[in-house]
């Protein structure tokens, strides 16, 4: 079984900058591990970035650049660094993690989720 918590979101000015951070538990293998976020009234989650156990990043095209998503293997952490904010950027944030489940095989688990808002 695997615990997330998120943490890190709050409130941010357009053009400004957060880090969010994803502490994984529980006795599991971890393999890659992304960010996600939700905006409101929205019901489809997409996909912000997502890093492999080797280190390997990817991106949604609209981050442009302004994020960085990083990850310490031997404590399970992650964090995305985030700049240069806009207000339609406004969601919950949640991680994801990979891992595989002895029972159901393969698995994502998402965690709760840290919510940023980015107002003036």
């Amino acid at each position: 079984q695997v615990q997330l918590v998120e943490s890190g979101g709050g409130l941010a000015q357009p053009g400004g900058s957060l880090i969010l951070s994803c502490a994984a538990s529980g006795n599991t293998t971890i393999n890659g591990m992304g960010w996600y976020r939700q905006a409101p009234g929205k019901q489809r989650r997409e996909i912000v970035a997502r890093i492999t156990k080797d280190v390997r990043a990817y991106y949604a095209d609209f981050v442009e650049g302004r994020f960085i998503i990083s990850r310490d293997n031997p404590k399970d952490l992650m964090f995305l660094q985030i700049k240069s904010l806009k207000p339609e950027e406004t969601a919950d944030y949640c991680c994801g993690v990979e891992y595989v489940d002895r029972d159901k095989g393969p698995t994502v688990f998402w965690g709760q989720g840290t919510t940023v808002t980015v107002s003036s």
